[in-house]
């Protein structure tokens, strides 16, 4: 109270002059709103307009209704809290503080939270739900299964009639007229949801289809409340076919979505998702037959190349090869071993030829030519001394055309053969 009254002193003071600035009427009326409780903390409900996302972080925006306008914005700091994304036309309801922004002049509610209108209890137990069975492992990776790239039977769970089942059999029709839809005809709104919904996997999946699509169009948060239910994420974990999760538009996610293998944002979305376009398969084999060829020829080249290298490593370790080798070289082998033979023959030749002419030099019969003689006993030894006879003895001399027989008749020794 004391701080009130020392306030309105203040103003009283500033009054009394009777012109003020700008500033002072901005700063007066944040005051006043500052000591208004009811505008320090409260919630309102409207429709969203202007909505911006600002690259700081902050969100602005404008509540709006039949009678007027409210400008709001939400700080990043506070974002943390914000469970969706806000769009034009939605309605909320903002809880936060009315406060002056003493600048501009105007004032404005700064949020501190947002939630759908009328939706609040429901988002709360989404939240609780979706803990709970992120704890059991329903959302982990490990337990989603791999679409199959190629399928024949695509599996349907939605209404029957709407834009979600038009746009599934439009888009399956337009990507591969040849896979077939079966389609299980399921209420997806309302109290019976929940078990058309999970009557409709059980049947496509005793149907052995090889992937089924669950959701339906977009709406609000109650109308897409049967995908938020236990038992639908639970069929949908448990079924053995694996299902791609098409519920509502891009911004809405619910529980059926985190535990399905393979989320879809649109219905159409799920179609492109689980049938892979025709033409393009056609293409894709176009392709790989190219690539086979040119690996085919590829291949072959290489073998062919391979061929001649060991072709050529036969040849040089064949045994004909190598006998040729030999051949050859026993050739070299005759020819040099001819070559020596002859030179040593040559050689041989020579040395002979010098030894004959040495012969010849001592040869006996040369020696009679020249006019000497042979001397023998009778015995045959040659008589080289006088003291090899005697008088008396038979002697032979030989020369060049006989032998003489004579006698010895004296002896005269002598040591000078000149004196002869």
């Amino acid at each position: 109270m004391d701080l009130l009254h020392s306030l309105t002193e203040y103003w009283q003071n500033l009054l009394k002059n009777n012109v003020y600035t700008v500033a002072q009427v901005n700063s007066y009326i944040k005051d006043m709103f500052n000591q208004d409780f009811l505008l320090r903390k409260l919630t309102v409900k409207g429709e969203v307009s202007n909505c911006k996302y600002h690259s700081s972080g902050h969100i602005y925006f404008t509540l709006k209704d039949s009678s007027g306008t409210l400008n709001c914005v939400m700080f990043r700091g506070n974002r943390s809290g914000l469970k969706f994304q806000m769009t034009e036309g939605q309605q909320v309801q903002v809880t936060g503080s009315c406060d002056v922004y003493v600048k501009g002049g105007s004032y404005q509610l700064y949020a501190t939270k947002i939630e759908p209108d009328g939706t609040g209890q429901l988002y709360e137990k989404y939240e609780q739900l979706k803990k709970k069975l992120e704890e059991l492992g329903m959302f982990s990776p490990e337990y989603k299964q791999e679409i199959p790239k190629y399928i024949r039977t695509l599996g349907v769970v939605t209404a029957p009639k709407g834009a979600a089942v038009h746009d599934i059999i439009s888009i399956t029709k337009r990507r591969n007229p040849f896979v077939q839809i079966i389609l299980y005809p399921a209420i997806v709104q309302g109290v019976d949801a929940p078990a058309s919904i999970v009557r409709g996997l059980q049947v496509l999946a005793d149907a052995d289809v090889d992937v089924i699509i669950v959701g339906r169009g977009g709406g609000s948060i109650e109308d897409l409340w049967a995908f938020n239910d236990e038992s639908v994420a639970q069929a949908i974990f448990d079924c053995p076919i694996p299902i791609i999760s098409a519920v509502g538009h891009e911004t809405d996610t619910t529980i059926a979505d985190y535990v399905a293998d393979l989320r879809a944002p649109t219905p159409s979305a799920g179609a492109e998702l689980a049938v892979y376009e025709y033409q393009r398969f056609i293409n894709d084999i176009e392709d790989y037959r190219n690539i086979l060829y040119g690996q085919f020829d590829a291949t072959l080249s290489s073998c062919k190349h391979e061929l001649k290298v060991r072709q050529s490593m036969i040849k040089a370790y064949s045994p004909w090869s190598k006998i040729r080798d030999k051949r050859m070289r026993q050739a070299e082998y005759i020819d040099t071993i001819s070559l020596l033979w002859k030179q040593q023959l040559m050689k041989n030749r020579n040395r002979l030829d010098v030894r004959i002419e040495k012969m010849k030099g001592l040869s006996p019969l040369d020696k009679l030519k020249s006019g000497f003689s042979y001397v023998e006993d009778e015995n045959g030894n040659n008589i080289r001394s006088i003291s090899q006879t005697s008088v008396g003895r038979e002697i032979a001399v030989k020369v060049t055309d006989g032998t003489i027989v004579a006698k010895t008749i004296s002896t005269n020794a002598s040591t000078n053969l000149e004196e002869v």
